[in-house]
Protein backbone atom coordinates (compact mmCIF):
# COMPACT_ATOMS: atom_id res chain seq x y z
CA UNK A 1 0.00 0.00 0.00
CA UNK A 2 1.70 3.26 -1.22
CA UNK A 3 1.49 5.79 1.56
CA UNK A 4 3.25 8.53 -0.76
CA UNK A 5 0.31 10.72 -1.67
CA UNK A 6 -0.38 11.02 2.05
CA UNK A 7 -0.91 14.36 3.55
CA UNK A 8 0.82 15.77 6.24
CA UNK A 9 0.24 18.64 8.35
CA UNK A 10 2.69 21.60 7.88
CA UNK A 11 6.16 21.96 9.75
CA UNK A 12 4.79 24.50 11.97
CA UNK A 13 1.78 22.57 13.18
CA UNK A 14 4.28 19.85 14.10
CA UNK A 15 6.47 21.82 16.07
CA UNK A 16 3.80 23.37 18.24
CA UNK A 17 3.11 21.48 21.65
CA UNK A 18 0.87 21.43 23.82
CA UNK A 19 0.90 19.37 26.69
CA UNK A 20 -1.59 20.26 28.39
CA UNK A 21 -4.47 20.68 25.46
CA UNK A 22 -5.62 17.85 23.14
CA UNK A 23 -5.58 18.94 19.41
CA UNK A 24 -8.38 18.54 17.05
CA UNK A 25 -8.50 16.68 14.44
CA UNK A 26 -9.15 17.92 11.37
CA UNK A 27 -9.47 14.92 9.30
CA UNK A 28 -12.95 14.93 10.27
CA UNK A 29 -14.42 18.15 10.81
CA UNK A 30 -17.32 18.64 13.55
CA UNK A 31 -20.01 19.28 11.00
CA UNK A 32 -18.61 16.00 8.59
CA UNK A 33 -19.10 14.02 11.37
CA UNK A 34 -22.50 15.04 12.32
CA UNK A 35 -23.64 14.95 8.56
CA UNK A 36 -22.63 11.46 8.51
CA UNK A 37 -24.56 10.11 11.65
CA UNK A 38 -26.24 8.12 11.58
CA UNK A 39 -24.63 5.67 9.12
CA UNK A 40 -27.61 3.96 7.71
CA UNK A 41 -26.08 2.32 4.45
CA UNK A 42 -22.84 1.69 2.72
CA UNK A 43 -23.18 5.28 0.73
CA UNK A 44 -22.43 6.53 4.25
CA UNK A 45 -18.64 4.83 4.48
CA UNK A 46 -18.35 6.13 0.74
CA UNK A 47 -18.68 9.30 2.38
CA UNK A 48 -16.36 8.41 5.01
CA UNK A 49 -14.16 7.65 1.84
CA UNK A 50 -14.61 10.15 -0.10
CA UNK A 51 -12.95 12.40 2.42
CA UNK A 52 -10.50 9.62 3.09
CA UNK A 53 -9.91 10.44 -0.62
CA UNK A 54 -9.66 14.57 -0.27
CA UNK A 55 -6.74 13.71 2.25
CA UNK A 56 -4.79 12.28 -0.88
CA UNK A 57 -4.87 8.52 -0.02
CA UNK A 58 -3.86 6.74 -3.25
CA UNK A 59 -4.44 3.25 -1.89
CA UNK A 60 -7.93 3.29 -0.32
CA UNK A 61 -8.55 0.30 -1.02
CA UNK A 62 -7.28 -1.59 2.23
CA UNK A 63 -9.46 1.16 4.36
CA UNK A 64 -12.41 0.98 1.92
CA UNK A 65 -12.74 -3.28 2.87
CA UNK A 66 -12.15 -2.74 6.25
CA UNK A 67 -14.70 -0.25 6.66
CA UNK A 68 -17.14 -2.53 4.61
CA UNK A 69 -16.24 -5.38 6.83
CA UNK A 70 -17.14 -2.95 9.90
CA UNK A 71 -20.61 -2.17 8.36
CA UNK A 72 -21.44 -6.18 7.53
CA UNK A 73 -20.42 -6.91 11.04
CA UNK A 74 -22.97 -4.79 12.38
CA UNK A 75 -20.52 -2.45 14.19
CA UNK A 76 -22.08 0.71 15.45
CA UNK A 77 -21.52 4.13 13.19
CA UNK A 78 -20.20 5.74 15.72
CA UNK A 79 -17.12 3.17 15.97
CA UNK A 80 -16.82 3.10 12.36
CA UNK A 81 -16.23 6.89 12.36
CA UNK A 82 -14.10 7.05 14.80
CA UNK A 83 -11.99 3.75 13.47
CA UNK A 84 -11.59 5.59 10.47
CA UNK A 85 -10.42 8.92 11.72
CA UNK A 86 -7.97 6.73 14.21
CA UNK A 87 -6.51 4.95 11.05
CA UNK A 88 -5.83 8.22 9.18
CA UNK A 89 -4.08 9.88 11.53
CA UNK A 90 -1.89 6.81 11.88
CA UNK A 91 -0.99 7.11 7.84
CA UNK A 92 -0.41 11.07 8.50
CA UNK A 93 2.29 10.16 10.86
CA UNK A 94 3.93 7.00 9.38
CA UNK A 95 4.00 9.61 6.47
CA UNK A 96 5.92 11.85 8.51
CA UNK A 97 8.10 9.18 9.18
CA UNK A 98 8.93 8.48 5.62
CA UNK A 99 7.23 5.35 5.64
CA UNK A 100 5.73 5.49 1.56
CA UNK A 101 4.88 1.41 1.79
CA UNK A 102 2.68 -0.28 4.31
CA UNK A 103 4.33 -3.30 4.08
CA UNK A 104 7.63 -1.50 5.74
CA UNK A 105 5.69 -0.78 9.18
CA UNK A 106 7.34 -2.11 12.27
CA UNK A 107 6.33 -2.29 15.80
CA UNK A 108 8.72 0.67 16.77
CA UNK A 109 6.53 2.87 14.45
CA UNK A 110 3.56 1.88 15.84
CA UNK A 111 5.25 2.88 19.39
CA UNK A 112 6.21 6.25 17.90
CA UNK A 113 2.47 7.03 16.98
CA UNK A 114 1.38 6.19 20.46
CA UNK A 115 3.90 8.36 22.03
CA UNK A 116 3.38 10.86 19.61
CA UNK A 117 -0.63 11.15 20.39
CA UNK A 118 0.74 11.36 24.15
CA UNK A 119 3.12 14.57 23.46
CA UNK A 120 -0.30 16.04 21.84
CA UNK A 121 -1.47 15.59 25.11
CA UNK A 122 -4.39 13.05 24.75
CA UNK A 123 -5.70 11.18 27.66
CA UNK A 124 -4.75 7.85 28.04
CA UNK A 125 -8.24 6.36 27.25
CA UNK A 126 -8.02 8.17 24.04
CA UNK A 127 -4.65 6.90 23.15
CA UNK A 128 -5.96 3.68 23.71
CA UNK A 129 -8.86 3.98 21.58
CA UNK A 130 -6.92 5.17 18.72
CA UNK A 131 -4.29 1.98 19.08
CA UNK A 132 -7.09 -0.26 19.26
CA UNK A 133 -8.25 0.95 16.28
CA UNK A 134 -5.42 0.69 14.19
CA UNK A 135 -4.68 -2.63 15.45
CA UNK A 136 -7.63 -4.01 14.45
CA UNK A 137 -6.92 -2.69 11.32
CA UNK A 138 -3.84 -3.89 10.95
CA UNK A 139 -5.01 -7.35 12.19
CA UNK A 140 -7.63 -7.45 9.11
CA UNK A 141 -4.27 -6.88 6.83
CA UNK A 142 -2.57 -9.39 7.96
CA UNK A 143 -6.03 -11.89 7.56
CA UNK A 144 -5.75 -10.64 4.09
CA UNK A 145 -1.95 -11.63 4.03
CA UNK A 146 -1.24 -7.92 3.28
CA UNK A 147 0.74 -7.56 6.32
CA UNK A 148 3.32 -10.19 8.33
CA UNK A 149 1.22 -11.35 11.29
CA UNK A 150 5.38 -10.56 13.29
CA UNK A 151 3.66 -7.32 13.46
CA UNK A 152 1.20 -7.64 16.00
CA UNK A 153 3.95 -10.00 18.14
CA UNK A 154 4.10 -8.29 21.94
CA UNK A 155 1.47 -5.92 21.06
CA UNK A 156 1.58 -2.35 23.69
CA UNK A 157 -0.25 -2.32 26.49
CA UNK A 158 -1.45 1.03 27.87
CA UNK A 159 -1.69 1.05 31.52
CA UNK A 160 -4.89 3.33 32.07
CA UNK A 161 -6.18 4.79 35.30
CA UNK A 162 -8.35 3.46 37.67
CA UNK A 163 -9.51 6.82 38.34
CA UNK A 164 -13.08 7.09 40.64
CA UNK A 165 -16.02 8.17 39.14
CA UNK A 166 -17.11 11.69 39.30
CA UNK A 167 -20.07 12.73 40.99
CA UNK A 168 -21.79 15.94 41.39
CA UNK A 169 -22.06 17.19 45.29
CA UNK A 170 -25.16 17.18 46.88
CA UNK A 171 -25.19 20.99 47.43
CA UNK A 172 -24.21 21.47 43.58
CA UNK A 173 -27.19 19.46 43.10
CA UNK A 174 -29.52 22.11 44.57
CA UNK A 175 -28.28 24.66 43.31
CA UNK A 176 -28.31 22.64 39.41
CA UNK A 177 -32.12 22.14 40.15
CA UNK A 178 -33.36 25.25 41.97
CA UNK A 179 -32.12 27.49 38.51
CA UNK A 180 -34.11 24.80 36.06
CA UNK A 181 -36.64 26.93 34.80
CA UNK A 182 -36.92 26.25 31.14
CA UNK A 183 -39.38 23.34 30.90
CA UNK A 184 -36.83 21.20 27.96
CA UNK A 185 -34.06 21.82 30.01
CA UNK A 186 -34.95 20.69 33.09
CA UNK A 187 -36.96 17.75 31.86
CA UNK A 188 -33.19 16.92 29.82
CA UNK A 189 -31.49 17.18 32.97
CA UNK A 190 -33.41 15.69 35.78
CA UNK A 191 -34.29 12.28 33.41
CA UNK A 192 -30.30 11.69 33.24
CA UNK A 193 -29.96 12.68 36.42
CA UNK A 194 -33.20 10.39 37.91
CA UNK A 195 -32.36 7.41 35.16
CA UNK A 196 -28.41 7.07 34.91
CA UNK A 197 -29.25 7.01 31.38
CA UNK A 198 -26.50 7.83 29.07
CA UNK A 199 -26.55 11.36 27.12
CA UNK A 200 -26.30 8.99 23.80
CA UNK A 201 -29.16 7.18 24.89
CA UNK A 202 -32.07 9.96 25.92
CA UNK A 203 -30.99 11.59 22.77
CA UNK A 204 -32.04 9.03 20.90
CA UNK A 205 -35.34 7.71 22.55
CA UNK A 206 -38.36 8.64 20.54
CA UNK A 207 -41.81 9.42 22.03
CA UNK A 208 -42.75 5.99 22.09
CA UNK A 209 -39.88 4.51 24.24
CA UNK A 210 -41.62 6.80 26.79
CA UNK A 211 -43.79 4.92 29.33
CA UNK A 212 -45.77 7.32 31.76
CA UNK A 213 -48.37 5.25 32.85
CA UNK A 214 -45.73 2.52 34.52
CA UNK A 215 -43.08 5.11 35.03
CA UNK A 216 -40.33 4.15 32.75
CA UNK A 217 -38.52 4.50 29.65
CA UNK A 218 -37.13 1.42 27.57
CA UNK A 219 -34.28 1.70 25.98
CA UNK A 220 -34.38 -0.99 23.25
CA UNK A 221 -30.69 -0.80 22.21
CA UNK A 222 -28.08 0.97 24.85
CA UNK A 223 -25.87 3.11 23.52
CA UNK A 224 -22.24 0.57 24.07
CA UNK A 225 -23.10 -2.68 24.63
CA UNK A 226 -26.16 -2.85 22.09
CA UNK A 227 -28.66 -4.80 25.04
CA UNK A 228 -31.77 -3.21 26.04
CA UNK A 229 -33.18 -1.99 29.05
CA UNK A 230 -35.68 -0.41 31.33
CA UNK A 231 -34.77 2.63 33.79
CA UNK A 232 -37.47 4.23 35.68
CA UNK A 233 -38.33 7.82 36.55
CA UNK A 234 -38.91 9.60 39.28
CA UNK A 235 -41.42 11.65 40.40
CA UNK A 236 -39.77 15.37 39.65
CA UNK A 237 -38.71 13.93 36.25
CA UNK A 238 -42.40 12.52 35.55
CA UNK A 239 -43.51 16.31 36.21
CA UNK A 240 -40.88 17.55 34.19
CA UNK A 241 -41.34 14.90 31.31
CA UNK A 242 -45.43 16.02 31.17
CA UNK A 243 -44.35 19.87 31.30
CA UNK A 244 -42.59 19.35 27.92
CA UNK A 245 -44.58 16.70 26.19
CA UNK A 246 -47.15 19.85 26.20
CA UNK A 247 -45.13 22.42 24.88
CA UNK A 248 -43.48 20.33 22.01
CA UNK A 249 -44.13 20.11 18.52
CA UNK A 250 -45.98 16.92 18.72
CA UNK A 251 -45.05 16.34 14.66
CA UNK A 252 -41.52 14.94 16.13
CA UNK A 253 -40.66 11.69 16.80
CA UNK A 254 -37.71 11.90 19.21
CA UNK A 255 -38.35 13.41 22.89
CA UNK A 256 -35.62 15.92 22.33
CA UNK A 257 -34.93 17.50 19.11
CA UNK A 258 -32.95 19.69 17.09
CA UNK A 259 -33.56 21.04 13.88
CA UNK A 260 -35.76 19.69 11.52
CA UNK A 261 -37.05 17.28 14.16
CA UNK A 262 -33.61 15.55 14.30
CA UNK A 263 -32.46 14.49 17.48
CA UNK A 264 -30.69 16.97 19.29
CA UNK A 265 -26.90 16.50 19.13
CA UNK A 266 -24.59 15.95 22.16
CA UNK A 267 -23.01 20.06 21.78
CA UNK A 268 -26.67 21.17 21.86
CA UNK A 269 -26.97 19.64 25.22
CA UNK A 270 -23.32 19.90 26.29
CA UNK A 271 -24.39 23.72 25.86
CA UNK A 272 -27.20 23.49 28.05
CA UNK A 273 -25.82 21.75 30.81
CA UNK A 274 -22.84 24.48 30.61
CA UNK A 275 -25.47 27.42 30.35
CA UNK A 276 -26.59 25.84 33.81
CA UNK A 277 -23.36 25.59 35.09
CA UNK A 278 -22.60 29.44 34.60
CA UNK A 279 -25.51 30.62 36.00
CA UNK A 280 -24.89 28.86 38.72
CA UNK A 281 -21.48 29.55 38.98
CA UNK A 282 -19.94 25.99 38.95
CA UNK A 283 -18.50 26.21 35.81
CA UNK A 284 -15.09 26.51 37.49
CA UNK A 285 -15.52 22.46 38.67
CA UNK A 286 -15.09 19.77 36.14
CA UNK A 287 -18.87 18.77 36.14
CA UNK A 288 -19.85 17.14 32.42
CA UNK A 289 -23.15 15.77 31.68
CA UNK A 290 -21.52 12.03 32.04
CA UNK A 291 -21.57 13.05 35.63
CA UNK A 292 -24.99 13.15 36.24
CA UNK A 293 -25.25 9.32 35.60
CA UNK A 294 -22.04 9.06 38.11
CA UNK A 295 -24.22 10.92 40.60
CA UNK A 296 -27.44 8.62 39.51
CA UNK A 297 -25.82 5.47 40.77
CA UNK A 298 -23.94 7.20 43.35
CA UNK A 299 -26.81 8.05 44.65
CA UNK A 300 -28.40 4.82 44.73
CA UNK A 301 -26.13 2.90 46.43
CA UNK A 302 -26.19 5.50 49.49
CA UNK A 303 -30.30 5.07 49.00
CA UNK A 304 -29.71 0.83 49.72
CA UNK A 305 -29.80 -0.32 46.22
CA UNK A 306 -27.78 -3.53 45.42
CA UNK A 307 -24.75 -3.90 42.90
CA UNK A 308 -26.69 -6.37 40.69
CA UNK A 309 -29.95 -4.12 39.98
CA UNK A 310 -27.79 -0.78 39.34
CA UNK A 311 -25.73 -2.88 36.97
CA UNK A 312 -28.67 -3.63 35.27
CA UNK A 313 -29.99 0.27 35.47
CA UNK A 314 -26.85 0.95 34.20
CA UNK A 315 -26.70 -0.96 31.46
CA UNK A 316 -23.19 -2.24 32.60
CA UNK A 317 -22.14 -6.04 31.10
CA UNK A 318 -19.64 -6.49 33.34
CA UNK A 319 -20.15 -5.96 37.47
CA UNK A 320 -16.79 -4.96 37.99
CA UNK A 321 -17.65 -1.33 36.07
CA UNK A 322 -20.82 -1.17 38.27
CA UNK A 323 -18.15 -1.95 41.42
CA UNK A 324 -16.59 1.22 41.09
CA UNK A 325 -19.33 3.31 42.51
CA UNK A 326 -18.94 1.01 45.62
CA UNK A 327 -15.89 2.49 46.83
CA UNK A 328 -17.17 5.88 46.06
CA UNK A 329 -20.01 5.44 48.54
CA UNK A 330 -19.44 2.80 50.62
CA UNK A 331 -20.94 3.87 53.75
CA UNK A 332 -20.19 0.52 55.72
CA UNK A 333 -16.62 1.37 55.23
CA UNK A 334 -17.06 5.02 56.43
CA UNK A 335 -18.61 3.74 59.56
CA UNK A 336 -15.61 1.17 60.24
CA UNK A 337 -13.09 3.58 59.74
CA UNK A 338 -15.15 6.68 62.20
CA UNK A 339 -15.75 3.46 64.67
CA UNK A 340 -12.38 2.62 64.83
CA UNK A 341 -10.58 6.16 64.99
CA UNK A 342 -12.56 6.73 68.21
CA UNK A 343 -11.34 4.19 69.16
CA UNK A 344 -7.61 4.95 68.61
CA UNK A 345 -8.02 9.07 69.38
CA UNK A 346 -9.39 7.71 73.26
CA UNK A 347 -6.48 6.08 73.23
CA UNK A 348 -7.71 3.13 74.03
CA UNK A 349 -5.62 0.67 71.58
CA UNK A 350 -3.99 -2.39 73.76
CA UNK A 351 -1.01 -4.25 73.12
CA UNK A 352 2.63 -3.42 71.76
CA UNK A 353 3.26 -2.79 67.67
CA UNK A 354 6.11 -5.29 67.24
CA UNK A 355 8.24 -5.24 64.10
CA UNK A 356 9.36 -8.49 63.18
CA UNK A 357 12.76 -9.47 61.38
Amino acid sequence: MNLERVSVESSESRHQHHPAQEKKSTIFPRSDLEASCPLRSTADIDQILARLSDQGLSAKEHVEAYLHDMYRRNCRPNTIRTNSCSIMLFFVFVKQLGKIQLETLTREDIGAFVEHEQDRGLAPTSVHSRLRAVYAFLNFLIQDDVLHPDLLKRKLRIKLPDSLPRAIDPEDIKQLLAVLKVPRDRALILTLLRTGMRIGELLNTRVQDLNLKEHCIEIFEAQKNRVGRVVYLSKDAQAALKKWLKLKDSQTNYLFYGHRGRPLCYEAARAVFKRILDKTQLSHKPYSLHCLRHTFASEMLNGGMSLQSLQELLGHSDIEMTRRYARLTDNTRREEYYKAMQIIERGEINGHYRLDH
